[in-house]
């Protein structure tokens, strides 16, 4: 049930708004619980019960690091469990065909559904538990409240990626954190609005385009049309995922749940480093302070932090989907980062900021041709057909893949990435203003939801991109 559809819009929203506010504060939380696992049986009922399971594990596993002296061994087992879970039903497939490519049929391969949103609240559940092993967060004592924090279906199926002391003070559905103002509500709509237009209005048009030029095989294709297919699934990429994660914060803000920040304009960086720290800051963050730091970070001399750059990229990759075409996606990041960091960010510096930033949407855009297309070959002949600037096979003309409608929502897309905010600040200041808006807002929200909603009661929305990682 993606937040962009019917369903979700005009049924389950509405309803769990309405049953949330008319019950005592005391319930609001049993209320998120319950529609949360609603939300989530939704996708099936084998994965709601694995979420339930995990959930319950992490909780009862938090309440005993507090308490054993040795925690080293219990951290180990609760994240080899969840990952353990993790690997079972998103890896054990690819895995197997790994193996197999070398020796044929040695390991069957199992290709499990995979639990909507299992990648986040796995990673959520061993951030949790590495917080409580360290003595950064106590435990929590209430389970409803840990159930909250772990799966509310605000940001359970796609992030972002919550950190239990950021929300720990707003899970008391009585406190003051979790008071919702009239400022605080608007705000919200608006968020949940320009997530909803990102996604119908733009990320779902632009998908067009990608789709039809991914389905023909890439040798046949003219060079122009890939430059096209790619661009626009860049500009799908972003739109698709920023705008999840603005409905998401929109979504927080309606129960009094303040979710942390997943975007900030990424394709205005002027360096692949600074990308990641503005492209889905949760899982960067994540993997920074999870996995980077206790490896060693940048402390342990030049070679071992670019070894130690890789494989936080290779994984990082990986975690995207069980396929080699991430885990390239992944090394080329970490190597891009490693040449930043022998010299290539002292040179960048002493560039002009066009240069840069020429550079870095370069090297994004190459690497997302590997990441988006149907599997590694099609994106490697993708980049020989544009490196080549291949002809391609007669009969593929522009008109086949986008019309004059989809090529001017392909340019809005690029300039509202980030150019136009950049070149307008008080544009950007007022889409992030926290107060009521004025009539111009209004009147511009309404348009804005007035063209989702019709995208959305016309069956053209799809789900987001990152339900499937």
């Amino acid at each position: 049930m993606a937040f962009s559809s019917v369903q979700f819009l005009f049924v389950f929203l509405p309803l769990a708004m309405a049953v949330y506010y008319l019950l005592p504060k005391v319930l609001r939380n049993a209320v998120l619980c319950g529609f949360s696992l609603l939300f989530f049986a939704w996708s099936g009922l084998r994965g709601a019960a694995l979420l339930v399971g995990l959930a319950a594990l992490t909780w009862l596993g938090g309440l005993a690091l507090a308490r054993v002296p040795h925690k080293k061994l219990l951290l180990a087992l609760l994240v080899a469990a969840n990952l353990g879970v993790l690997g079972l039903f998103k890896y054990a497939g690819f895995a197997a065909q790994t193996v197999n490519a070398l020796v044929p049929g040695l390991l069957p391969v199992l290709s499990p559904a995979l639990p909507l949103g299992i990648s986040f609240y796995v990673f959520t559940a061993i951030g949790y538990c590495a917080d409580v092993a360290a003595g950064r967060v106590q435990p929590a004592r209430n389970p409803l409240r840990f159930f909250v924090f772990l799966a509310f279906f605000g940001h359970g199926p796609s992030g972002p990626i919550v950190r239990y002391a950021q929300q720990e003070p707003q899970l008391d559905a009585r406190s003051q954190a979790r008071r919702l103002t009239a400022d605080r509500f608007c705000y919200g709509i608006k968020r949940f609005v320009f997530g909803l237009a990102k996604k119908a209005v733009i990320a779902d048009q632009l998908a067009l385009i990608c789709q039809r030029v991914t389905s023909v095989p890439a040798d046949t294709l003219p060079a122009p049309i890939l430059v096209l297919g790619y661009t626009a699934y860049m500009m799908q990429l972003y739109f698709d995922f920023s705008g999840y994660s603005d409905m998401a914060i929109g979504i927080g803000t309606f129960f009094g749940l303040e979710l942390p920040e997943n975007f900030n304009y990424p394709y205005l960086a002027q360096s692949v480093g600074e990308y990641w720290r503005r492209w889905h800051i949760s899982l960067s963050s994540w993997f920074r302070d999870y996995l980077y730091i206790p490896l060693g970070g940048s402390r342990c001399g030049t070679a071992r932090t670019c070894l130690n750059l890789l494989i936080v990229f290779a994984l990082t990759g990986l975690w995207h989907g069980a396929a080699w075409q991430y885990v390239v996606f992944g090394l080329l990041h970490g190597a891009l980062l490693c040449l930043e960091r022998l010299g290539l960010r002292s040179l960048l510096e002493k560039a002009p900021a066009a240069l840069r930033h020429l550079y870095t949407v370069a090297a994004l855009w190459l690497t997302l041709i590997i990441f988006g297309a149907p599997g590694l070959d099609q994106g490697l002949a993708a980049l020989h057909g544009i490196f080549t600037w291949q002809r391609g096979a007669p009969g593929y003309t522009l008109a086949a893949f986008a019309d004059t409608k989809l090529l001017l929502i392909l340019l809005a897309a690029v300039l509202l990435c980030g150019p136009l905010q950049a070149a307008l600040p008080r544009l950007k200041r007022a889409l992030y203003n926290r107060t009521a808006p004025g009539p111009a807002m209004t009147a511009g929200l309404l348009v804005l939801l007035f063209l989702g909603l019709m995208r959305v009661t016309a069956g053209t929305y799809s789900a987001f991109i990152y339900f499937q990682f």
